[in-house]
Parts: structure tokens; sequence; C-alpha cells
């Protein structure tokens, strides 16, 4: 076979693999889904998945193990696309590989050795060694390492072996997965309680020696045959490959809508930035004119201000002469007041007069008076005579 025909090999291999990944009982017959645990090793809850025993063996339901899957498949696409994580979990040897080639052709964070107690309930001291882990792996690649001796640097170098061994496929995860598909919860009974406890729902393999009461999706299926958790891992991979598939479309039409509304926003400002510059363009004309009448108007004022300063000139001239008349006129109230007071001088003369007048017919009675102290003594006389008489 020649180098030019081995692509042809692998593109006949990958469309091999295709064709099997389309659910349907014949693909999982002959992968061996069926096959469940020794009868005598059975767990009762597991009833209802069992279609009957063969050879003191139990035979699983493929129709559920369809129906199952694909309800898992529907759940995990549905999780991812929302931009939650999907972390695969089979630490036994039928499933490390599977898990490992799966994930990293999805892109998906996986751990496929043992389980650390605590790998998430505990994260933020798994964290801190997946920090050391990403340093020492950039230290290596730029040859920046401090070590001393040459045993220093080979013992810094087995660290980044054994973390890469347990951290290998969780060093980009920087938060709790939003989800986990399990391999045989048997074995990863550590990891369910885990899940359990902070709420995180669990897809897994289920095989008839197990609890699907523990699990959120259980898958009913062989969890012993490479084959089996190949086949089941490779639907997996392929719903959480949609996921992210629809995760991205979605991601790329919000941008795409943050765009237009950023676009229409913009256009809205550069509207309304035309509009206030119109408005600012109409103002300042108005303040121009305004200005320029203001302007019109003083100098009309100005040049009104000489004939105004002329008038008032004229009427302090005509006020000028009143006050002059007034002030002469007050200066003849004074003259004419003794006038007014003279007239009274004159009723004393007349006063004055009349005494006088008075006097002189007084002189002029004096005689008559003295003629009647006569009369009067002669009265006076005649009673004391009828005294006499009557004495």
């Amino acid at each position: 076979m020649t180098t030019s025909e081995t692509p042809q090999v692998d593109a006949v291999e990958t469309a091999q693999e295709e064709t099997l990944a389309p659910l349907d009982l014949r693909s999982l017959f002959v992968a061996g889904v069926h096959f469940g645990h020794p009868s005598k090793r059975w767990n009762p809850k597991m009833e209802e998945f069992i279609f009957g025993k063969r050879s003191r063996a139990h035979i699983i339901d493929l129709s559920k193990t369809i129906t199952s899957l694909k309800a898992a498949k529907e759940f995990i696409e549905k999780v991812v696309s929302q931009g939650g994580e999907c972390l695969m979990v089979g630490t036994k040897a039928q499933a490390q590989n599977a898990i490992r080639e799966q994930a990293d052709k999805v892109g998906a964070m996986y751990i496929n050795q043992r389980w650390l107690g605590g790998m998430m309930t505990n994260f933020q001291t798994i964290q801190h060694r997946i920090e050391r882990l990403v340093y020492l792996e950039d230290a290596f690649a730029k040859d920046t390492i401090v070590a001393q001796t040459k045993r220093e640097s080979l013992m810094l170098a087995s660290e980044v072996d054994r973390l890469n061994k347990f951290f290998g496929g969780i060093k980009e995860m920087e938060k709790l997965p939003q989800v986990l598909f399990i391999v045989d919860i048997e074995k990863e009974n550590i990891a369910v309680s885990e899940a359990k406890r902070l709420g995180i729902p669990v897809v897994a393999i289920v095989d008839t020696n197990c609890d699907p009461t523990q699990v959120d999706y259980a898958i009913p299926g062989n969890d012993d045959s490479v084959r089996s958790i190949t086949l089941i891992t490779q639907h997996i991979a392929e719903s959480i490959s949609a996921g992210k598939a629809a995760a991205k479309l979605a991601n790329e039409e919000r941008m795409a809508a943050e765009a237009e509304l950023e676009a229409q926003e913009a256009a809205a400002r550069a509207a309304a930035q035309a509009k206030a510059a119109e408005r600012a363009e109409a103002a300042a004309k108005e303040k121009a004119a305004a200005d320029a009448k203001r302007a019109a108007e003083a100098a009309k004022a100005e040049a009104a201000k000489p004939a105004e300063e002329a008038k008032p000139k004229e009427e302090a001239k005509s006020e000028a002469k009143p006050k002059t008349e007034v002030a002469a006129k007050s200066e003849e109230k004074p003259a004419e007041a003794p006038k007014a007071e003279a007239k009274p001088p004159k009723e004393e003369a007349k006063a004055e007069e009349k005494p006088e007048a008075k006097a002189e017919t007084a002189v002029e009675e004096k005689p008559a008076a003295k003629a009647k102290p006569k009369a009067e003594a002669k009265t006076e006389d005649t009673p004391a005579e009828t005294a006499d008489d009557s004495k």
C-alpha cells in the first residue's frame, strides 16, 4: 500500500465510525450494549431495564437504552448550548482511552485516572494544583525553570507528569462543571456523591448491578465492554459537539444583534447630534440677529442722545424762568405783607380815634354829669326833709 493510499483508508475508517453513530438496535447489539452482569449480582432497582436472562446473566432492554440515551443527549446538548460544561469521567481501564479520545475530539474536560476526593467539593485546593501544573509546563516550555541541580529539575519534571496524570483533562477548568457523564457509577461513587452534594446533574451508564436512582439520567448498558463504552461515549461527545455549535451560533447571533443594536444606537446618536447641531446653528443665528437688533437699537439710542440732551437743557431754561418769577413773587410778597399787616393799624387808628371821640363826648357830657349831682343833691335833700316832716 502506497503512502497516497493511507489517507483514503483513514477516510474510510472515519466514514465507518460515522455510520456507527446513529442510534439503532443493530449498532447497540453489535457493540454488546445488551450484556449485563450475572444474575446473582443484579440490583433489583434495575428490573425495569432488564429484558430477560440468558446463561445466568441478565440481558438489558436495548429499546429502553435508546430512549434513555436520546433523553441524555438532549439534556447535555441543552446544557452545553447554554454555555455549560460537561465533565466526562471514566477511570476504569476499559473506559480510559475512549473517554480521553472522545473528549479531546470535541474539546471537553475529562478525568480518566483516579478520582481524587474533593475534586469538586474542594475545588479551590484542586485549582491551586492546576495552576501549579500550568506554571511548571509554561516554565519548561520557555526553559525558565529554576533548579539548582539536575536532580531538582528531574523532580520537577516528575511532578509535572504526576499532575498531568490526574489533572491533564481539567487544566482549563476555571469553574465547576454543569453536568457529569460517568461510566460505572459503582466505581465512581465518590464522584456521584460529590455531584449530588453540589446539585450537579449526572448522566451515567448503569449496568445491572447499579442503582439507577443515584443519577439523574441513567443509560442502561454494558459498562465493562470497550466497544459498548466507546459507542455510548461517542454519542455523548456528539451531543457535546452539537451543544457547542449551538452555543457558538447563539453567540454569533447575539454579537450580530449587539452590533446591529450598536449601529442603530450610533445612527440615533448621529441623528440626535445632527439635530442638536441644527438647533445650535439656529440658536446661533437667532443670537446673532438679536445681537444685531440690540446693536441697532443701541446706535439709535446713541444718535437720539444729543436731541434728548438738548431738550432737557431747554426744559431747564424754561423751568428756570418760572423759578425766577416765583422767586421774584416770593420777594414781593414780604413787601405786600406789611400792607396786609398795615390794615390793623388803621383799625387801631380807628380804635384810637374812637376813644378820642368818646373822650370828647365824655367831656361834653361832663357838665351834664355835674348837673346831675346837683339834681341828685336836691333829691337827696328831699328825703331828709320828708324825714323831718315825719318827725
